[in-house]
């Protein structure tokens, strides 16, 4: 039973985050200056480093809605969806880097099992996305979520994933927090 929650929650999650997508919504930029938002508000979604070590945040907001549920699950979604699109192109980017680094001799069956085994454990990091905080602005009626992942996760979830290519793991684990540290710097989440 637990598992087929985890999968309609995934799949609410990932429908949401398609819907986000198609909907043309720009990603938050930090910067926002809105009267009486706490610093997470107006910093937007970003990676850094901070008290609880390497992490994701993702924050978005829902308009003023009647059902104040369906706003504050609104804005927690559309805030895992940022942390989504965050992951997933760290994913990529360390993806590209390993099969940069392991040279053109790979076999395209390999890099589809890969690539469908990297989907799978950013899937599994999405649930573990917590929501740390919402904020209602009063002037607007505008709910707002900060989402946030730790990139500790991550790194445990390939390390323990038994059908992983043992080389993409040796270079996720020598190599994870550099490629989010170039992320963090270059602004790629922006």
């Amino acid at each position: 039973m637990k598992s087929a929650k985890f999968v309609v929650t995934l799949g609410t999650l990932l429908l949401s985050a398609g819907l986000l997508a198609g909907c043309g919504s720009a990603p938050l930029k930090g910067g926002l200056g809105i009267k009486g938002a706490p610093d997470w508000v107006d910093q937007g979604t970003q990676v850094l480093d901070s008290k609880n070590g390497k992490v994701i945040h993702g924050v978005a907001m829902a308009p003023a809605m009647p059902d104040l549920s369906l706003q504050i699950s609104t804005a927690d979604t559309r805030a895992r969806a940022e942390v989504a699109r965050v992951l997933n192109s760290f994913m990529h980017e360390i993806t590209q880097d390993y099969s940069s680094a392991a040279g053109s001799g790979q076999n395209m069956t390999a890099d589809q099992s890969m690539s469908r085994q990297l989907q799978s454990i950013t899937d599994q990091n999405l649930s573990g996305a917590v929501i740390l905080q919402h904020w209602k602005n009063d002037g607007d009626g505008t709910m707002w979520s900060i989402a946030e992942l730790n990139l500790n996760q991550v790194k445990d979830a390939v390390a323990n994933s038994q059908d992983m290519n043992a080389g993409f793991r040796d270079y996720f684990k020598a190599n994870a927090d550099n490629i989010f540290n170039s992320m963090q710097n270059k602004g790629d989440h922006q």
